[in-house]
């Protein structure tokens, strides 16, 4: 497969009568359902969004999966934007983009516009996403009721789904994108078939005039747009071409899979963002990575809100099951899920509070961070097989391991052998690089990539790959490189650890390096004994200097990975 589009909208033809999504309330969508949703979208942003980037604020859910398809249908490329971006960070990233189109909730314009300070007082700090770049003209597409500060000949995403798009006629009159229904059909006898054009099994036939779309994020249709007003020169300027009749979206099959799908930016900083731009093509390869990693197709469901493993589920003819926010183990159950996604410290959360996973659920997918041994040995024994996931931004994924398997290597964080077509190659300075179909395009606005260093450190154990820690992290003592991620899994493994992290405290005199193992105890910790066992498991020019014990380690981002400098910042001022 070279598009993730066309192969999406083939498993509809071929099942279009299967559930392909869940969404947070347990509503079913048949994958002829999703198709329909995905060609009015791209229908409505026709011509306008081919070449252009697409600003994308929605969160995780049903419209955020039909809305980011029917802009990547479009032509359009997607610009993930984090709703909580500080003004300068999106300005910047525009600057870098400059988008076309801004597709967000309703809510986020009327926070980051009319109810601005009170947002702020809550400390809200939100972009105006209603004019992101000022002088820089977009259209507009939001989800949700309107609100105010929804800008004026803003698309909702209730009337493109009805069909209705201003002006796409020549007699003024709403224009049915959808083309003819289906006729009505009785349900198939089987579990899991609804109707193609159903939203929820059950549902009437969607998609006329003046009825309710459920599942749409809007209420009724006499909300969707806001009340009339006189039209004002300084406010809400439009794109040059603002009159959208007579456009027609090009036909999915004639976009190129090198068409750049989507910009992923990896850094906040405000001078020079960093976006990495992925195509059609590369993305469906990373799908593809993941589809043939472990099985998956009809009759499965997959359980998270990560996109790169939702999307695998709808190639494969299986049913995407989006979170609804309760109590994870009871989802699972609920929803008798055959796979799902986890970051280690949020799996530790779980199986604390829930030993015995669904028997239902085969395989258990970790990433985002390095698994501590411990929160490994709980998942192992907690049902499902477990496997560890190695990617990065720039190449989704590069290599798979089970918990078994890491568990059993104790010479550094064992990341599997690479997937077939994933290129590495090891530098003189120990840096992996990686290549394949599935690595992005480029950086924004730098020259094509054909490999990317992953500013990992890592080793060839025969064909599998060993990580022993970033580049960045590598601590000098007396002229040797230690190698933190080299030994970390093994003091882990050692009885009364929970964590451990082996950091480096510069001197500034003699730019060596003090190093300093901080641990996290669990039950039955004993430091004597910690010190005893590491001369087995450490080289002697890696045996800490000292040994400090800590509640808990300081962690960042989403996938609340350890944040080395701040507990680099905590050991310092124990010294």
């Amino acid at each position: 497969m070279n598009d993730i589009i066309t192969g999406i909208m083939e498993t509809a033809r071929r099942e279009p009568y299967r559930t392909a999504l869940i969404d947070g309330r347990g509503r079913k969508i048949s994958y002829g359902a999703l198709a329909h949703r995905v060609e009015a979208v791209r229908a409505a942003m026709a011509a306008t969004a081919a070449g252009q980037g697409v600003l994308f604020a929605v969160r995780p859910g049903v419209d955020a999966v039909v809305l980011a398809l029917g802009s990547v249908a479009a032509g359009g490329t997607l610009v993930l934007a984090d709703p909580g971006l500080a003004p300068d960070v999106l300005a910047a990233r525009m600057t870098a983009t400059r988008p076309g189109w801004v597709v967000a909730e309703s809510i986020l314009y009327t926070l980051s516009g009319p109810l601005r300070s009170l947002a702020r007082r809550r400390g809200l700090l939100l972009p105006n996403l209603r004019d992101p770049l000022p002088g820089h003209a977009v259209r507009h597409l939001h989800t949700g009721s309107w609100l105010p500060g929804v800008p004026r000949g803003a698309l909702s995403l209730s009337r493109v789904l009805r069909g209705v798009v201003p002006g796409d006629r020549a007699d003024g009159q709403p224009k049915d994108l959808a083309g003819s229904r289906p006729e009505d059909r009785t349900e198939d006898p089987a579990r899991d078939r609804v109707e193609p054009w159903d939203t929820t099994a059950g549902a009437r036939p969607e998609g006329r005039a003046g009825e309710r779309v459920e599942g749409s994020g809007e209420e009724s249709h006499d909300r969707t747009q806001p009340p009339r007003e006189s039209p004002s020169p300084n406010k809400d300027p439009q794109p040059e071409k603002s009159d959208m009749s007579g456009a027609t979206a090009p036909d999915i099959s004639e976009i190129s899979p090198h068409q750049p799908a989507a910009v992923i930016f990896t850094s906040g900083t405000t001078a020079r963002p960093r976006g990495v731009v992925h195509t059609r093509g590369s993305l469906a390869a990373g799908l593809d990575l993941f589809r043939e990693a472990f099985p998956l197709g009809p009759g499965d469901v997959v359980h998270t809100d990560q996109l790169m493993l939702g999307l695998p589920a709808l190639l494969a003819g299986a049913t995407w099951s989006l979170p609804g926010g309760s109590d994870l183990a009871e989802e699972l159950a609920a929803r008798r899920a055959t796979h799902t996604f986890a970051v280690p410290v949020h799996l530790d959360r779980l199986l604390r509070g829930t030993p015995k996973l669904p028997a239902t659920l085969r395989y258990l997918l970790l990433g985002a961070a390095p698994a501590p041994a411990g929160v490994l040995r709980r998942a192992v024994g907690s049902g499902p097989q477990v496997l560890s996931v190695y990617a990065m931004t720039e190449a989704l994924p590069i290599a798979i391991a089970s918990a078994e398997e890491k568990l059993a290597y104790p010479e550094g964080d064992l990341m599997g052998v690479p997937l077939p077509g994933v290129g590495v190659r090891i530098a003189d300075d120990g840096e992996l690089f990686v290549s394949g179909p599935h690595l992005a395009q480029r950086y924004l606005g730098e020259e094509p990539l054909t490999e990317i260093a992953t500013g990992d450190l890592a080793r060839l154990d025969g064909d599998r790959l060993v990580l022993l820690g970033r580049k960045k992290d590598m601590i000098l003592r007396d002229g040797v490189n230690i190698y933190p991620g080299l030994y970390e899994p093994a003091i882990t493994a050692l009885p009364g650890i929970a964590e451990a992290a082996v950091v480096g405290l510069a001197d500034p005199e003699t730019g060596d390096e003090e190093v300093v193992l901080a641990v996290v105890p669990a039950e039955g910790y004993d430091e004597t004994l910690l010190r005893k066992a590491l001369p087995e498991i450490m080289d002697a020019p890696a045996i800490p200097n000292r040994i400090e014990t800590i509640h808990a380690f300081p962690r960042s981002g989403r996938a609340d990975k350890l944040d080395r400098t701040a507990l680099r910042e905590l050991v310092t001022r124990r010294t």
